[in-house]
């Protein structure tokens, strides 16, 4: 049995988290919730320069979870049912069949991405996909209301760290050293570089050049 991770982001999706994201706050946020978002994204547009690109990705990601401040997890399952529900016509399908033909072998899918945990599950819900998620958590206070903080971004190192500690909690004996994974990013080379079998989907160019540069196969559908 392999275990197969697939990221999120500009693979299983191919579209913009961020801009979905947007197109649902026209619709649902406050005048209270904008003014937290657009706080946030000064702060993400401030810190750019100095910190880089993926800096400012997790600066803002942070800034938008504090608009779910207050928020049920009822709430925010319908929050993120509308970011599927316009989100769900970029779905990589090529990729989708892959990950099905991988479960037909007997191996375990792992959903591992930056993004946050509810919205993966209620996107892996609607394409009827049977994996385990592993991503950015939602906190919440013991009166089951979001905190409007976020736990750990599983980015880069961290994403590593979260499939040895998976695979520590759930293989007793005999654990496996056949892992694959499905990325297209920078972000993701530590986790390319720890698996047995990464697997480029969607590069830029200059994720193109690494790949080759390292040999690592291109998926295309």
């Amino acid at each position: 049995m392999a275990i197969v991770t697939v990221d999120f982001d500009g693979t299983l999706y191919q579209g913009n988290s961020f801009k979905v994201m947007f197109e649902v706050g026209k619709k649902t946020f406050n005048m209270k919730q904008w003014g937290v978002l657009l706080t946030g994204l000064v702060k993400a547009i401030a810190i750019s320069p100095i910190k880089g690109k993926s800096a400012f990705k997790h600066h803002f990601f942070r800034g938008f979870a504090k608009t779910f401040k207050g928020k049920t997890s009822m709430e925010l399952d319908l929050f993120f049912q509308e970011l599927v529900d316009i989100g769900k016509q970029d779905v990589h399908h090529g990729l989708v069949e892959k990950i099905r033909e991988h479960q037909k072998n007997g191996d375990t899918i792992i959903v591992l991405s930056g993004a946050l945990y509810p919205f993966l599950k209620a996107f892996t819900k609607e394409l009827q996909l049977n994996v385990h998620v592993i991503s950015t958590e939602l906190l919440y206070n013991h009166n089951g209301l979001c905190t409007g903080e976020i736990g750990q971004i599983v980015n880069g190192d961290e994403k590593v760290r979260k499939v040895q500690e998976w695979i520590k909690n759930n293989i007793v004996e005999n654990p496996t050293n056949d892992i694959w994974a499905y990325a297209d990013s920078e972000s993701d080379i530590p986790l390319l570089r720890y698996v047995q079998h990464p697997i480029i989907v969607n590069p830029d160019q200059e994720m193109k050049k690494i790949a080759i540069k390292n040999k690592w196969p291109i998926f295309a559908s």
